[in-house]
């Protein structure tokens, strides 16, 4: 899930904001506006704006909180993060990579819901705190629906359905009674797809009864269960497809590389680059990976590109993934797929050796999903 607009970094993951997150927050923002007058009457209408306001930032502060604790926790378990999206049903912190073993996957997914819990019963103890002070006015309300709605979002989140927290810790436990990793994910998916479509059920069936808000309500929460549960569904069948494939196998050998010292303007004009790829590496003098440059990001460059040095144009090699030939290709998958170039620079021994792009993986997968190729290999 791509997000729509980016917050920077925090904690050194790239934080972004889905629009559906946007579109929750503008909600809940005006069922506070409508909801404060009716309970707490009589108070200027500012007020009411910006305890809805407030409210509403709060909760995304603490659903940023939550997807954190997921990527902290992930690192302290050898899980790299690419990135936090948050979006309608909360957040997704997008890992470079599996969790090594079902305990990591268990802790990583544990702590999600651990961290909204706990927010609910610091909102709830703030709350009593300034009712018992200053009586039950417009913060005690704000608290309290903070309380209730991170209470509500850790049960809900605890759902044994991917791609809920439940459900990363049902794949832990499936895999470690199976020791089946693929089929831990098959399990969850599996949850998440039907906890999906019974939530559109539900919703329709709502609708046909005359309660047209929680029905859409539940038919849009559904439908995004459905559609992530899928492709998460989609990646274990693929990663089981590729199963026993390995990097070198795959990638495209002795790729053409571009030295560091280029300038912009010299790799746009040089022959030996021109119509052979859209992107290379690019390399010092002993030929060891530096970034990965890309003809578009060359072409954007200003008209000064022969005093510009293709390192302002690349991506840094601590951005893309740099697999060696004996990897499993299944390990790099999900780098790729999130690396802001979808492609791996292969490094030997300091060297590069290849690239591997989803081009690369798509023709593979072709093969082995033919039968006839299969019957042969047989």
């Amino acid at each position: 899930m791509k997000p729509t607009f980016s917050l920077g970094r925090i904690a050194g993951a790239r934080v972004g904001v889905h629009w559906s997150a946007i579109v929750i927050i503008v909600v809940i923002g005006m069922f506070l506006a409508v909801r404060l007058p009716a309970a707490h009457p009589g108070r200027p209408d500012w007020q009411y704006a910006i305890t809805a306001l407030a409210a509403a930032v709060l909760l995304l502060l603490s659903l940023l909180a939550h997807e954190l604790s997921h990527a902290v926790v992930a690192r302290r378990n050898g899980v790299p993060v690419d990135d936090i999206t948050l979006w309608l049903l909360g957040g997704m912190a997008r890992l470079r990579g599996e969790a090594p073993t079902p305990g990591a996957e268990a802790r990583i997914a544990g702590v999600g819901l651990v961290v909204s819990l706990l927010s609910g019963l610091v909102f709830a103890f703030l709350s009593g705190v300034v009712a018992a002070g200053f009586g039950a006015g417009l913060v005690a309300e704000g608290l309290a629906w903070l309380a209730g709605i991170n209470i509500l979002l850790a049960v809900f989140n605890a759902l044994p359905a991917a791609p809920l927290d439940g459900g990363r810790l049902l794949r832990a436990l499936v895999w470690r009674r199976t020791g089946d990793r693929l089929r831990a994910t098959a399990v969850a998916t599996g949850a998440g797809r039907l906890l999906g479509w019974a939530l559109v059920a539900v919703g329709l069936l709502l609708l046909l009864r005359g309660v047209p808000l929680s029905g859409v309500w539940l038919v849009v929460i559904g439908w995004f269960l459905v559609a992530v549960a899928s492709a998460e569904g989609g990646q274990a069948k693929l990663e089981e497809l590729l199963s026993g494939v390995t990097v070198g196998e795959v990638m495209g050998r002795d790729p053409v590389t571009v030295p560091a010292t280029v300038t912009v303007g010299d790799f746009l004009a040089a022959p030996e680059f021109r119509f052979r790829h859209s992107a290379f590496p690019v390399v010092d003098g002993d030929r060891r990976p530096v970034g990965l440059l890309s003809v578009k990001a060359a072409a954007r460059m200003p008209e000064d590109r022969h005093d510009t040095p293709v390192a302002a144009a690349m991506v840094p090699i601590e951005d893309v993934p740099t697999p060696r030939p004996g990897d499993p290709l299944t390990d790099v998958l999900p780098a790729l797929q999130s690396s802001p170039a979808h492609r791996a620079v292969v490094v030997a021994d300091g060297a590069v050796v290849g690239v591997v792009t989803s081009s690369d993986v798509s023709r593979v997968t072709s093969w082995l999903a033919s039968a006839g190729w299969r019957k042969r290999a047989l």
